[in-house]
């Protein structure tokens, strides 16, 4: 048997760890990772059907992001937000890009902001077909190209973190019942009032639509016990 180069295996353990990282995350949107559980990585890779090591690194990366937290010698705990840490999150990506948005319309090129176009429409497209992950990381990748036109990466680098760290809660609940689209065609409202110039509008977009984001966040009651396709187990 010939022998595998060490580049070629540390890809191997990368993608499988990712796709560890990306079910994961599909989890905690639909509900079936749950606040406040501690879960432990062997229990875990058993549903996976891996070994418990790339689940450990995966739910490292998520601990990064602030979604899990480390229990020692028990594995990891989904974190939970209060309605004020809601409130926060929101204020401060509020206070930051409400007025950078006005900024931009200002600056920015119809060339720039045109190019940012596909992302806006990859955000709509990932809602109607019910992707919610697709949905997040094209909204994610949108609002932070949209920012860096401000020429703060600094700035960009503080709403990223602000975003890992407050989850869509009932974001599963929304998409079913057909209010995730509408929320995804406000980035093209948004686009649209930007390349026309008017920043006042825009700012007003922003504001509304962050105004929506925290009704995302916060959900209506408690979300219904989902039926897991795989068995996420607690320790």
């Amino acid at each position: 048997m010939a022998d595998l180069k060490p580049r070629t295996l540390i890809s191997v353990q990368e993608r499988l760890r990712d796709q560890v990282a990306h079910a994961l995350r599909a989890a905690l949107i639909s509900g079936e990772l749950r606040p406040g559980v501690v879960y432990s990585a062997p229990a875990l890779a058993a549903d996976f059907g891996v070994s418990a090591t790339p689940v450990r690194e995966a739910m490292l990366d998520l601990a990064r992001e602030g979604l899990v937290e480390a229990v020692r010698n028990k594995g990891f705990r989904v974190t939970e937000l209060t309605e004020r840490d809601l409130d926060d999150f929101t204020e401060i990506r509020a206070l930051i890009e409400v007025p950078t948005v006005g900024r931009v319309t200002r600056t920015a090129t119809r060339e720039q902001l045109e190019r940012l176009r596909p992302q806006a429409e990859a955000i709509v497209a990932a809602a109607r077909k019910h992707d919610l992950i697709g949905y997040l990381e094209a909204d994610r990748q949108f609002h932070l190209d949209l920012l860096g036109l401000a020429g703060n990466a600094r700035l960009v680098e503080v709403v990223g973190d602000l975003r890992k760290r407050s989850r869509l809660y009932g974001l599963t609940r929304l998409d079913e019942q057909g209010q995730l689209v509408s929320s995804a065609e406000e980035h093209l409202e948004l686009l649209d009032l930007m390349i026309a110039g008017d920043a006042e509008a825009a700012e007003a977009c922003m504001t509304r639509h962050l105004s929506h984001v925290r009704s995302l966040w916060a959900g209506e009651g408690e979300p219904e016990q989902p039926q897991p396709a795989l068995r996420l187990r607690a320790r």
